[in-house]
C-alpha cells in the first residue's frame, strides 16, 4: 500500500515536470524515456504517442491497461488498505477513498485532453500531500507505521534511481557538457530539490553537486541515501515482532546497500559511473523489496 501511494505522488511530479520541459521546447518533446519506464507500450506503439504531451500523459495518468498506471496505483493502495482497515486509521481510509474518486473523476479526464493539465495534475499532487498529512498525524508510530514507512522510502529510492536514469540519459551521461544543465534542473524540479539545492549552493550550479545532493545528501529527503538511513530506521523498530532469521537477513541486505551507496567512489563531475552505481542501487532496493515481500508477506 505504502508503495503504491508513493508512487503515485513520485508520478505525478515526474509528469508535471516533464510536460513544463515539453512547452519549454522549442523542437517536439520526445517522452520516450518516461514512456520506457511507466508504460509497457511496443516500439510501434510508443512512436506514435512519444512526441503528443497529451496523449502520454493520458496513457500513463488513466491508461487502465498500463499496469505502471496512476489510476492503477491508486486502485491498488485504496484495495491494499481496505484489506487492512484495522491497522490504519479510518481518517487515512477516508482520504485514500477520496483521492480514488478523484481521479475517476471525468473532469480530470477532459482537462487532460482538452484543458490545462497542469491543473489536473496538481489537484492530485494536492491530494496526495493530504494523504501524507493525515498518515503523520493520524497514524500512531507502532507496527503499522514502520511497515508504511520502510515501504514508502523502499519506493522513493526506486523512483529516485528511475527519475536520474530518465533525466542522465537525456545528455548520455555526460556530465562535462554545459548541454547538461537543464535536464539536471528538471532532475531538481521532479524531486523537489530546486529550492533547496539554490539555499544551498548559493545559486551556482554545477553537474556535480546537483548529483551529490540527490545521491548522497543525508538531510534532503528527496536523495538516495536519506531514503537508505531511513529505511533501516524504520525496520530496525519492527525487531520486537520479527523472526529473528527473517530479521537478520532483511538486515544484512539493507545495510549492504546502504554501505555500498554510502562509501561508493563514483566519477560526479564526468558522470559515466554514475549509470552504473544507479543500477547496482536499484538492485540492492528491488532484492530488499523482494525479501521483505518473501519474510514479511509470506509472497515467494
Amino acid at each position: 500500500m505504502a508503495r503504491y501511494m508513493e508512487r503515485t505522488n513520485g508520478l505525478l511530479r515526474v509528469l508535471r515536470t516533464n510536460y513544463v520541459a515539453s512547452q519549454d521546447e522549442i523542437k517536439q518533446y520526445n517522452w520516450r524515456s518516461v514512456l520506457q519506464t511507466y508504460g509497457y507500450l511496443s516500439p510501434s506503439e510508443m512512436e506514435t504517442i512519444q512526441y503528443n504531451s497529451r496523449a502520454v500523459l493520458e496513457y500513463v495518468m488513466l491508461g487502465k491497461e498500463n499496469e505502471a498506471s496512476l489510476i492503477n496505483s491508486i486502485t491498488r493502495s485504496r484495495e491494499n488498505a481496505r484489506a487492512v482497515q484495522d491497522h490504519i486509521t479510518k481518517e487515512m481510509w477516508h482520504n485514500l477513498n477520496a483521492y480514488y474518486l478523484l481521479i475517476r473523476e471525468p473532469s480530470i479526464r477532459q482537462t487532460i485532453q482538452s484543458g490545462d493539465p497542469i491543473t489536473a495534475l496538481d489537484a492530485l499532487i494536492r491530494h496526495s500531500l493530504l494523504l501524507y498529512g493525515t498518515i503523520d498525524i493520524t497514524m500512531s508510530r507502532g507496527e503499522a507505521y514502520s511497515f508504511l514507512n520502510v515501504g514508502r522510502f523502499v519506493e522513493r529510492a526506486i523512483i529516485i534511481t528511475d527519475v536520474s536514469d530518465i533525466k542522465l540519459k537525456e545528455v548520455n551521461y555526460r556530465l562535462d557538457d554545459e548541454l547538461t544543465l537543464p535536464s539536471l534542473r528538471y532532475l531538481l524540479y521532479s524531486l523537489s530539490g530546486y529550492e533547496v539545492y539554490l539555499k544551498t549552493s548559493r545559486g551556482i550550479m554545477t553537474p556535480d553537486t546537483i548529483m551529490k545532493q540527490v545521491l548522497y545528501d543525508e538531510s534532503f529527503v528527496h536523495s538516495i541515501l536519506y531514503c537508505m538511513s531511513h529505511i533501516s530506521r524504520y525496520f530496525k523498530r519492527l525487531e520486537g515482532q520479527s523472526i529473528p532469521e527473517s530479521f537478520a537477513h532483511l538486515d544484512f541486505l539493507i545495510g549492504k546497500a546502504y554501505n555500498n551507496l554510502k562509501y561508493s567512489t563514483c566519477d560526479l563531475k564526468g558522470g559515466v559511473s554514475i549509470g552504473a552505481l544507479l543500477n547496482q542501487t536499484r538492485s540492492d532496493l528491488y532484492n530488499i523489496a523482494i525479501a521483505f515481500n518473501k519474510h514479511y508477506f509470506g509472497y515467494n
